[in-house]
């Protein structure tokens, strides 16, 4: 990209973030006419063809012996079958933009599975961006009825205790000991946000995976084969359980999914992997939450997304928690020092999980 002046090489530095957000946009617009696993397939067997050709005529190497076999399969079933299914099948369910936010909660697992299995350092900048997450996710993914039902109860038992400590009589402005409403379990497992949250917890799992994958083939060849192994179960499911009808889809429907594999998968991990070779990792990191931002925006102004105050709530409480996680290094003046950080590898290594974006 030698030649481009400042005001291009800006815009190719966000285009990633853009792409990935504008993707979930596109994907959403098809929902009317497919079903959940098909898209997926779509989405994930085609993308898996063009990275392995592209690895093909780069000259990588196909992975070599059964070790290397094993670990892609691993990772095809977690972040290929498990993170896709319930990223399309969450995406039936809510918002592109409410999705997106939630997919990209997944730093949040990542450091918590890093502390568990490598002893990394999480920082007090880490705990308070984790605390602010799980605050943010609670009100992106609970009903909102719970959430100003337990804001009205603990709101009066505030009251109260001031207005004993005083001596005088409360004033409440509801009756204390609200009735809650039932608690509909299979509503609440069935909810988009939540099936989002277990896409976002199956992408971390892979993140930690790729680490292993990386040992025993080429991280490249590894991200197209793992791809394609992991549409195979999600095209059967859609076989077996679903009824696709691919007459029901309309050129708009075939240029939203073309957007979504060319665009929204090769292209935005070639512009991502292309900067963070340039020794751009770190402000890579820092433009995680623009992902989930341009979802926002373009499922507004597309889709005609609207958020509740409390999810709006939930949203900016999320998005912060991001970018403390990404940067706490940063913040703790600790700066970026990949020496120091267990999952890092190669940083030319895209299944690196200091490098990994977001879907």
């Amino acid at each position: 990209m030698i030649g481009l002046n400042t005001t291009s090489r800006s815009l190719l530095f966000l285009a990633p973030f853009f792409l990935w957000g504008t993707a979930m946009v596109a994907m959403k617009g098809t929902v009317p006419h497919l079903t959940p696993l098909f898209l997926a397939t779509l989405r994930l067997f085609p993308a898996g063809l063009l990275v392995v050709a592209v690895a093909l005529a780069l000259g990588r190497a196909l992975p070599q012996g059964w070790r290397a076999w094993l670990w892609i399969t691993a990772f095809a079933l977690v972040d290929g079958t498990l993170f896709q299914g319930f990223l399309a099948e969450g995406l039936f369910r809510t918002g592109a933009g409410l999705g997106s936010v939630m997919i990209d909660s997944q730093p949040m697992a990542v450091a918590l599975l890093a502390l568990w299995l490598f002893g990394e350092r999480i920082g007090g900048w880490g705990w308070l961006g984790l605390g602010l997450g799980i605050g943010g996710i609670s009100l992106l993914g609970l009903p909102d009825v719970w959430i100003t039902t337990a804001a009205q109860e603990v709101g009066n038992r505030v009251v109260t205790g001031l207005a004993l400590a005083q001596g005088s009589e409360p004033v409440l402005a509801a009756p204390l000991g609200v009735t809650w409403p039932a608690i509909q379990w299979g509503s609440l497992v069935n909810n988009g946000q939540w099936l989002m949250l277990m896409a976002a917890l199956a992408m971390a799992i892979g993140t930690i995976l790729s680490r292993y994958v990386s040992r025993h083939a080429d991280p490249v060849m590894a991200t197209g084969w793992h791809m394609i192994m992991g549409s195979v179960p999600l095209a059967l499911g859609a076989w077996g359980w679903e009824t696709p009808d691919v007459s029901q889809l309309t050129w708009v429907d075939y240029g939203a999914l073309a957007y979504a594999t060319v665009f929204g998968t090769a292209i935005a991990y070639a512009l991502f992997f292309y900067f963070a070779a340039q020794g751009s990792l770190t402000s890579l990191s820092a433009l995680t939450f623009l992902t989930p931002v341009f979802a926002l925006l373009f499922g507004n102004l597309l889709l005609h997304e609207v958020l509740s105050p409390i999810q709006t709530g939930g949203v900016f409480l999320t998005l912060v928690s991001i970018v403390l996680i990404n940067q706490r290094d940063r913040l703790s003046g600790g700066g970026s020092n990949p020496a120091a950080a267990p999952l890092g590898l190669d940083p030319l290594n895209p299944l690196d999980p200091e490098q990994r974006p977001p879907a």
